[in-house]
């Protein structure tokens, strides 16, 4: 079959070249709205198809956003993609998803992959263990904006939540009702991960703030797949904890199977609040209240700096954008105070 082409699709729309390019282009201003039609009929009707990698090469551009992520089963990395996603398309913009596992050297592979597709920008979830590969990043200008984390000794912008102030948040919440024997729960605690240490150096604060102690067995170190092993024998031990703060959802999951399998009752016997919503908070027995991220606002900003970064508009320097976290307080999870 023929290729159809651009000159095609003016002929049938009775309009130049140069405005089937405006418009593919997005450039509406140069066109009346019968104009847009008739193009939009003509590109449906001949079923043409844009040579992208020529339109590519002419505006030096890819049209491509690569973005690299740490887990993609994290609750938040879903629904950041999902708003990074729909800030894009708007600009006419496609996005690459690569997936590091929260290995450093797969990180470094992806972003050497994507700046060889010649991506426009990066937004990364990083692992926070490849600071030379960001800050040289930095050095040449390329547009790059992390989400979740920072990478320290690398200035670039920064978009993440204010950890220190949802941390304030659970112990409040939990004192405010009476809970006192509170134990934080965390995967293992390494200095690279910003979001682990804002959380548990804010949870220390929150405590100190209200005359409580953080005893050391009460500072619940783990990965998911083995917290319910680690709490049971916590849990066996005298002056249990009867709260617990999950630092994030993936630990969530972990102190629900060790709830599962003990039969301890909730709220009476313990409470329990995470950081990120789930989206079966308010089905599950008891409902539980979450401290959720504010996942799309989060998502379109980091979206909208690296468009800022593309377009040279950034003169502000680097810079770090905190989120503000939000109660989900469901009823279920409350008791009269002690």
């Amino acid at each position: 079959m023929k290729k159809v082409t651009m000159a095609d699709v003016a002929k049938l729309a009775n309009v130049s070249k140069s405005t089937v390019s405006q418009y593919l282009n997005k450039r509406y201003e140069y066109m009346s709205e019968e104009t847009r039609k008739r193009i939009a009929q003509a590109i449906e009707e001949l079923g043409y198809q844009p040579n992208v990698i020529a339109r590519s090469l002419k505006q030096k551009t890819t049209a491509t956003i690569g973005v690299i992520v740490f887990n993609m089963l994290h609750m938040l990395t879903t629904q950041v993609l999902h708003a990074i996603e729909e800030e894009c398309q708007k600009r006419g913009f496609q996005v690459i998803v690569c997936n590091s596992g929260d290995d450093p050297e797969k990180e470094k592979k992806y972003v050497d992959m994507l700046l060889a597709k010649q991506v426009d920008g990066l937004i990364v979830f990083p692992t926070g263990k490849n600071e030379e590969v960001y800050r040289r990043l930095v050095e040449e200008r390329f547009p790059l904006v992390f989400v979740d984390r920072m990478v320290p000794g690398v200035e670039a912008d920064s978009v993440l939540l204010d950890n220190a102030g949802a941390a304030e948040m659970a112990v409040h919440y939990f004192t405010s009702y009476g809970y006192e024997r509170i134990a934080i729960v965390t995967p293992p605690l390494v200095p690279y991960n910003v979001p682990r240490m804002e959380r548990f150096e804010g949870f220390r604060a929150a405590m100190r703030k209200r005359g409580l102690d953080v005893e050391d067995r009460n500072i619940i170190v783990a990965d998911p797949d083995a917290l319910p092993e680690v709490l049971k024998q916590r849990f066996a031990e005298p002056k249990r904890p009867n709260a617990l703060f999950a630092i994030n959802d993936l630990t969530l999951m972990g102190v629900l199977r060790f709830v599962k399998e003990t039969g301890i009752r909730m709220p009476a016997e313990l409470a329990i609040i995470n950081i990120d919503d789930v989206p079966f908070a308010d089905i599950y027995t008891p409902a539980l209240t979450t401290i959720a991220q504010p996942t799309f606002a989060m998502g379109k900003k980091a979206a909208e700096r690296v468009f800022d970064q593309m377009k040279a508009k950034k003169t502000d320097g680097p810079r770090v954008f905190r989120f503000s976290p939000v109660l989900m307080e469901r009823t279920a999870i409350r008791r009269e105070k002690a």
